[in-house]
């Protein structure tokens, strides 16, 4: 997966008739496109489009997008978040550490 200063690429198209591959950043209300013939040119327009808009939204005095805060709103049943709850606090764990540890080891 392509990353650069915090915004990650989406699926990324093959267009065999001009030969090029495409794609936008992931996860942005703003469409942010990028396109390259080769691996190392996708690459390099990836960060070069996000360098453009960083630098369009500061120009303008705009705030850019950001795809993730670390923010997860999360509705459950009762008994599930008392459940994990409870794991939590035998762990030692607040709540939203003993989530956070789920997700990083769940595959």
């Amino acid at each position: 997966m392509m990353e650069y200063k915090g915004y990650s690429a989406g699926p990324i198209q093959f267009n065999p008739e001009e030969n090029t591959f495409s794609g936008t950043v992931a996860g942005l209300r703003d469409v942010v496109h990028f396109e390259g013939s080769t691996a190392r040119e996708l690459a390099k327009a990836f960060r070069d489009s996000i360098d453009a808009y960083l630098e369009f939204c500061t120009e303008n005095g705009q705030s850019p997008d950001r795809p993730f805060n670390g923010k997860i709103l999360l509705r459950t049943e009762p008994a599930l978040h008392r459940k994990a709850a409870m794991r939590a606090a035998a762990e030692g764990l607040s709540l939203s550490q003993w989530i956070t540890r789920q997700i990083e080891t769940a595959q």
